[in-house]
């Protein structure tokens, strides 16, 4: 039985916005990065490659 029956949608009014994550930056961060089931890092269009780089310098298990 699934306990979702009867469960009403939850809708925030307006669109979530999410801000670049990098140091000093104010703007819309509209590239999401997750790895598996992490909370997403936000960064905008001039700083996303940097998350990559930062990704990459991280140890792999």
């Amino acid at each position: 039985m699934s306990d979702e029956l009867g469960a009403k949608p939850h809708y925030e009014p307006g669109a979530y916005v999410h801000y670049c994550e990098h140091p000093g930056c104010t703007r819309w961060g509209s590239f999401g990065f997750a790895i598996g089931r992490a909370e997403p890092h936000w960064f905008c269009s001039e700083h996303r490659l940097e998350w990559k780089l930062r990704r990459e310098a991280q140890p792999r298990h």
